[in-house]
């Protein structure tokens, strides 16, 4: 399995015949060290409808002939510019034909800002995502505050990877990532929603320290770096 992080939020997973990308946010973002143009995905999985993390869906979605997952909302949103789209709520999951996706609650908001209008559309709960496939379980928490049911999350789930933001004022900050990650109980935590605007910069090097200081295993993927599991 490669996982590869396009900064912010966007994580790419492949694995065989599975080829999924989450909240992808690569144009707009500075950061990005790949263009939208080139990522091959068959699934967008979005957690939330702010512009930061479904900036580049629509135009993934219909270059590849992709399908996004989100909550009932969203994806209604996006099945309404005429592409594939599968509606979930929290708690529920699909079968993808690679393995399953659960939605999970977060705490957040979501919505979309039209520019032209100037109005702003209303696009269902926030969710994080769980997903099973190859063998493993992954963690993806969108953007939230740390809640006590992460605790159920990492009770029900043996989770091998978790991403969990640390960037502060949207989300939660490194202090309550760490308690997180410790609910989560995953084999590697992986920093993510940091360092992309001025308001949520931290530093991921020393959310990783506090990781190993109470004994859980972080890594600090850098923008564009590719993993293998």
């Amino acid at each position: 399995m490669k996982i590869q992080f396009h900064g912010h939020s966007c994580v790419e997973i492949h694995h065989e015949s599975a080829r999924i990308i989450i909240d992808p946010f690569i144009s707009p973002n500075p950061m990005a060290k790949t263009s939208a143009d080139d990522v091959q995905v068959d699934h967008i999985l979005l957690t939330h409808g702010h512009a930061d993390h479904v900036a580049d869906a629509l135009a993934i979605a219909r270059r590849n002939n992709a399908t996004i997952v989100a909550n009932a909302e969203l994806a209604g949103y996006f099945a309404g510019q005429g592409v594939s789209a599968i509606p979930m709520n929290t708690g529920g999951s699909v079968d993808l034909g690679f393995g399953r996706v659960r939605l999970t609650p977060a705490v957040h908001s979501s919505s979309l800002a039209i520019e032209d209008t100037r109005q702003i559309i209303y696009l269902g709960n926030p969710n994080g995502f769980i997903i099973k496939l190859g063998g493993k379980t992954l963690y993806h928490a969108g953007d939230t505050d740390l809640f006590l049911d992460m605790k159920l999350i990492g009770e029900r789930n043996d989770i091998d990877v978790a991403f969990l933001p640390i960037g502060d004022h949207f989300t939660m900050g490194p202090d309550d990532a760490v308690a997180a990650a410790e609910w989560v109980r995953a084999g590697l935590v992986i920093p993510i929603h940091y360092n992309t605007f001025p308001p949520i910069r931290q530093d991921a090097a020393a959310f990783v320290a506090a990781l190993g200081s109470k004994g859980i295993k972080g890594q600090v993927v850098e923008v564009g770096q590719v993993i293998e599991l």
